[in-house]
């Protein structure tokens, strides 16, 4: 028989497949899902156990006329592959490839650019309004993960959901599971729902026997349905959803094409908001990844045979320093606590669960209410170490200014994956974390230029009085200039290197990861006769204006390294240095990242696109100074 995801070319080509070949094409497009991910990496499990579930999405709908939003995204594959894409999967997650999220730019079947948690519902009933506002009457579908109705930004929506007159289905795909296990009220919640069958059995029987048995049964049936929510609220008692005004239908077989078919058909007749919950399996379909869904998130190459990673390392990350330096100090210091959102292995935590499990807290996906949730144990006598990634802290912004800062609460931020962090994209790098750090009054902002450096801030930070942010970059932690151990003293940098007397004029001032580039940068100078000061710079707030003033008595080139937005970042605080006491003899170059979204790619691809690697900087150096053409 041939191949049937031959057959799929563009958009609606499945629904030219016949029903009977649907299992066989599910297992096709898991085996190309399976075959592809293991050569570029990326989201595996999470895709495995969409499969039917996209594939009745997409005999349901017709694109692009109707919409299709995809909560966080990163389970978008399938859909991708029945939108005529599938010959682009050999470059997923690379530069210039295809994204690994959804995209508008890639193709219109993409209704909504999506990366981070909980934004479909909000997104969706926007469309909705605009749809009715038009006059139109395509259907709007949000899917959004169990894990992701945890976030405020989805109780928002539903809240105002519950309102509406107008038909929006919400498709609830329940694994159980985020990137990791799910944890609070609305996990167990929906568990209740799971695995409570009292409603649906006892829904089905009385509609059979009274269809089949009595007079005018059908009539009766169809008032009962009429008047479902007494027996909903009879076998249920507490069912939130229709509590808050919206239809729900569910629990589903999320592997059952003709049942979510037919469950998405219902829904939509309903001139209301309707959430259709579907049970599935993350990495259903291939075993190691239904025996460790977590590291089958987000999955670097790896042999199908046994599910290891192609290229699997010892090295030592900064995130793993950062997790052994806190069990550390938690160890004498029973005020110390550890606070993540949904991502205990991701930030290195899960670790610190196994050694202290009661002083462990897993939020879920809600970062605002882990700044805060933080503040309150800060303010009654504990360390709170909050870890998350540099673009998810965006989402705690007011929280940082009005429920840490303004209180001066000794909270620790602990920012991972800071500066350019790859292959996923837009959505993910941590390349805004200073600039929207840095001007906060009361906040301490760090960064460590080695993996000793990490240790010594992290102990400096929660014995200091006041919050505290330290970020970090994803992947190996720089073991070079063991030798440089300063004692870490508030706003104080640290010199490196200092030009020989009467040699050299310039000074390089970096930040945190950026110090292991500038040594290269002053070595490559040096092959020219341009000697350099080197500066580890280590708090980008407060800024050590004692240091820029000592420097512009000897220096007269500035040049601030920093994997941030140029706007905002310590570059511009050093111009404004510069402005603000007339050093009109000293110049400045700022070498940051553009003030633009990065695109997925390799980090060190990105870095060398950006002009942000060694050869780039010296070569701009260089250009800037006159001394090549």
């Amino acid at each position: 028989m041939p191949n049937l995801l031959d057959k799929i070319n563009k958009p609606n080509d499945i629904k030219n497949i016949n029903p009977q070949d649907y299992k066989k094409l599910a297992e096709e497009i898991r085996t190309f899902l399976i075959s592809n991910v293991s050569k570029t990496g990326g989201h595996l499990a999470s895709n495995l156990g969409v499969v039917e579930l996209t594939m009745a999405l997409h005999l349901f709908l017709d694109f692009p006329k109707d919409k299709l939003i995809w909560d966080v995204g990163h389970q978008s594959y399938t859909h991708k592959i029945l939108t005529g894409r599938k010959d682009r999967f050999p470059t997923l997650r690379q530069m210039g490839g295809l994204s690994g999220f959804p995209k508008r730019k890639e193709s219109e079947c993409d209704a909504f650019d999506t990366g981070h948690s909980s934004t479909a519902i909000s997104a969706a009933l926007g469309m909705v309004k605009a749809r009715d506002l038009k006059g139109e009457n395509n259907r709007i579908v949000a899917v959004i993960g169990d894990g992701a109705l945890t976030g405020g930004l989805a109780f928002e929506a539903l809240n105002n959901a519950g309102r509406l007159k107008s038909n929006l289905i919400i498709v609830l795909n329940d694994n159980t599971m985020s990137i990791s296990k799910n944890v609070g009220g609305m996990a167990n919640y929906l568990a209740k729902l799971r695995t409570n069958t009292k409603y649906t059995d006892f829904k089905e029987n009385m509609e059979n026997i009274l269809t089949q048995m009595v007079p005018g049964g059908k009539d009766i049936v169809y008032r009962l349905k009429r008047s479902k929510d007494a027996i909903k609220y009879f076998m249920l008692p507490n069912m939130l959803f229709e509590d808050m005004g919206l239809t729900y239908i569910g629990p589903i077989d999320g592997h059952n094409i003709n049942s979510i078919l037919t469950a998405l058909q219902n829904a939509s007749r309903v001139n209301k908001a309707v959430v259709v919950h579907v049970i599935t399996k993350k990495g259903k379909g291939y075993v190691p990844a239904e025996k460790h869904p977590s590291r089958f998130h987000g999955i670097d190459p790896f042999y199908i045979d046994n599910g290891k990673t192609i290229n699997e390392t010892k090295t030592e990350t900064y995130t793993r320093v950062f997790s052994s330096a806190l069990i550390n100090i938690a160890k004498n210091n029973d005020k110390v606590v550890a606070i993540t959102a949904a991502m205990p292995y991701g930030t290195g935590l899960s670790a610190f669960k196994k050694v202290f499990p009661d002083r462990f807290f897993d939020v879920g996906i809600a970062e605002e209410h882990a700044v805060t949730f933080a503040a309150g144990l800060a303010t009654e006598g504990f360390r709170p170490v909050v870890a998350i990634y540099s673009s998810f802290l965006q989402r705690a912004y007011d929280q940082i200014i009005h429920d840490v800062c303004i209180n001066k609460l000794p909270v620790v931020f602990a920012i991972d994956r800071a500066g350019i962090c790859g292959k996923d994209g837009e959505t993910h790098q941590g390349i805004f974390d200073l600039s929207f750090l840095s001007h906060i009054p009361n906040l301490v902002v760090m960064a460590p230029k080695n993996k000793w450096e990490l240790e010594d801030m992290l102990k400096f930070a929660l014995v200091h009085d006041g919050p505290v942010a330290i970020r970090y970059p994803k992947g190996e932690a720089y073991q070079g200039l063991a030798e440089y151990r300063e004692p870490v003293i508030l706003g104080k940098s640290e010199i490196i290197n200092k030009a020989a007397k009467n040699s050299g004029n310039m000074a390089i001032l970096a930040v945190g990861n950026m110090v292991k580039t500038a040594v290269s940068v002053s070595e490559k100078l040096k092959e020219h006769n341009i000697d350099s000061t080197l500066v580890n710079v280590r708090f980008v707030s407060p800024v050590d204006y004692d240091m820029l003033e000592e420097l512009s008595k000897d220096h007269n080139i500035f040049i601030t390294m920093e994997d941030n937005v140029r706007t905002g970042g310590f570059g511009q605080q050093v111009s404004d240095y510069i402005c603000r006491y007339n050093k009109q003899n000293i110049r400045q170059i700022n070498i940051s990242i553009p003030d633009m979204f990065i695109e997925h790619g390799d980090v060190t691809e990105l870095y060398k696109k950006y002009g942000l690697d060694a050869d780039s900087i010296a070569d701009k150096i260089m250009k800037e100074l006159g001394t090549i053409k």
